[in-house]
């Protein structure tokens, strides 16, 4: 268990404790009057224990606080959120974290994506990737020794864009086809190779366009797994949320962003334009 974690849990069970008090019980009276265990109620003041979203309802009606019951509801989704130092994950290099994207991937039917400055992982060649990996080492000044690894890893990770019985829903912004993330050369191999994803049955691919009508602005990239998890990348953190609240959220994020975006024919002209950009000929 992580120490934020922990450290989380503990803070909602001393307030817990504090509206207990507040309210005139001590442990046993409280443990009588919700009808569980005194050892119970011990656990969760503790911090030894993770209370359900019921324990926490039962809990503010006990306590004559029923007002309380949505701060401790929001204490509670705050554990319920993961939150994975980006330096720590690197610090021994990149193999570990693909294999991991590895593993969330094979247990996904459904896998929505929006990216705003970077091809998507699921669509990189390897150069691309290699380009990518080496740069985030630099930037983070952590071993870069297994980038070959990550780059098969990850090459690993797109033999799922391949079983019938998976489906990725991609949304990038048209500035990902301009953001020189590796050399040109590199950069006109991997549109073409997003080109080559428009048509596949397993895939689809919508450009939002510099132009388009937004409801709301593309802010950073998202991974949606199924309705069971969220992955979010800041600069420091990546955030793993698997709660309906923050899932719904993204769900609706990525339908109003999806509105505006192309597909087909029409993001295979957009790629072809910023193809044509590179001026390599």
């Amino acid at each position: 268990m992580s120490t934020d974690y922990q450290s989380g849990r503990v803070s909602l069970g001393a307030r817990m404790r504090d509206l207990r008090t507040e309210a005139g019980f001590d442990g046993k009276g409280i443990a009588e009057r919700l009808g569980w265990q005194r050892s119970k109620v011990s656990r969760l003041e503790n911090g030894k224990q993770t209370p359900s979203r019921k324990d926490l309802e039962q809990w503010a009606d006990a306590v004559d606080r029923p007002d309380a019951a949505a701060e401790l509801l929001g204490r509670l989704t705050g554990l319920e959120t993961r939150y994975r130092s980006l330096r720590r994950q690197y610090a021994n290099g990149h193999r570990a974290r693909q294999e991991q994207g590895l593993v969330e991937t094979e247990q996904t039917t459904l896998l929505r994506a929006v990216e705003v400055i970077r091809i998507p992982g699921l669509f990189q060649t390897p150069e691309y990737a290699r380009a990518v990996f080496a740069a985030n080492a630099a930037f983070r000044d952590v071993p870069s020794t297994d980038v070959e690894d990550a780059v098969r890893a990850r090459m690993r990770r797109q033999q799922a864009l391949y079983e019938p019985d998976r489906s990725f829903r991609v949304l990038l912004w048209e500035g990902a086809l301009y953001a020189l993330n590796a050399p040109r050369e590199i950069m006109a191999a991997q549109l073409d190779r997003l080109r080559s994803m428009i048509g596949l049955d397993t895939v689809e691919l919508g450009i939002i366009p510099f132009a388009a009508q937004l409801k709301r602005s593309p802010s950073h990239g998202f991974w949606i797994y199924d309705r069971r998890l969220v992955i979010v990348e800041t600069l420091s953190t990546e955030m793993w949320l698997d709660d309906e609240e923050s899932i719904a959220l993204y769900e609706r994020a990525w339908e109003w962003l999806a509105e505006p975006a192309v597909y087909g024919p029409k993001a295979h002209h957009l790629i072809g334009r910023a193809s044509a950009a590179l001026n390599l000929t």
